[in-house]
């Protein structure tokens, strides 16, 4: 029997996967899975340009606005819920399409994720209050004592990963590299991974215009809406950090937009970066139409 395929469209924020990802499930009649692990949050449809109620119309959207703010979500979760999903849809479709630009959940479904442990709240709790009371600095000197391996590859900048490894040596008594293995698990269906590039330029520009397109479809309330939960970290989100300077009066409001756009130029880069380390993937323009969809119907032949 054929093993069903997943369809996965990657690629910087802005370069237009929404309208491709629209079309190839349009003309294979199925369901769009997102791969963006901020339009799970109900609460931030425009600063994500999660999908718009005509587009969820035309077709079936799963991981879109299910989540509160204050709802803890990792990947491994996302792993997990999206096979369970899967499972379901290939029941009766023969092919899904997977979009998204969060590099980390595109690979925890198609590599799968390292069974680490889920951290208890207790351990999380202590962990977050260590942080405000003694800062990055020290939390990262624990981390060069207990898992120095860990502490030469991680962002020391990144307070989420130095606390999650700091969570797991406390938890198991082990270090958070043991439980590093990156094997790639098996799938029951196959992946058909395509990338979307554009020059920079004309990537930049997109970015842009989209920034001001999301000022006037109304940023400015949502992020005032979300300002009294903006130390979350669902909310230490591109778009959402700029305004909430701005609401503090650190910053004017047309400094706060330019400081927008230039974080999400910085973030599609790293974006690019860490697509182009899989060599699985297929690269076109967004706007080759015909030879995207010629290639996957190649591949599903």
């Amino acid at each position: 029997m054929n093993k069903p395929t997943l369809i996965v469209l990657i690629g910087p924020t802005g370069i237009g996967k929404t309208d491709l990802s629209l079309s190839i499930a349009e003309a294979y009649h199925t369901s769009i899975i997102s791969a963006d692990s901020r339009q799970l949050y109900a609460d931030l449809k425009i600063g994500t340009a999660a999908p718009t109620p005509d587009q969820l119309a035309r077709v079936p959207h799963y991981f879109v606005g299910t989540l509160q703010l204050t709802d803890y979500y990792s990947a491994a979760q996302y792993e997990s819920e999206v096979l369970k999903k899967l499972n379901e849809l290939f029941q009766e479709k023969s092919v899904v399409v997977l979009t998204g630009g969060s590099m980390m959940y595109v690979d925890a479904v198609c590599k799968g994720i390292d069974d680490i442990p889920t951290v208890d709240n207790d351990t999380r709790q202590l962990m977050l209050e260590r942080y405000e009371q003694e800062g990055l600095e020290r939390l990262c000197a624990e981390l060069k004592l207990l898992d120095p391996e860990y502490y030469n590859i991680v962002d020391l900048k990144n307070p989420k990963r130095v606390i999650h490894a700091l969570e797991i040596c406390y938890m198991t008594g082990k270090t958070y590299t043991s439980f590093r293995t990156r094997t790639c698990k098996e799938r029951p269906f196959n992946i058909l991974k395509i990338g979307l590039k554009r020059d920079r330029e004309e990537l930049y520009d997109r970015i842009n215009r989209r920034v001001d397109m999301m000022m006037e479809e109304g940023l400015l309330e949502e992020a005032r809406k979300v300002y009294p939960y903006r130390n979350l970290n669902s909310l230490n989100t591109v778009g959402y950090k700029e305004l909430f300077k701005y609401f503090d009066g650190e910053w004017e409001l047309p400094f706060a937009i330019e400081k927008i756009k230039q974080n999400s130029r910085i973030y599609s880069r790293k974006q690019v970066t860490w697509f182009k380390r899989d060599t699985e993937i297929a690269w076109f323009h967004p706007d080759s139409t015909q030879e995207i969809m010629q290639y996957i119907e190649q591949h599903l032949a």
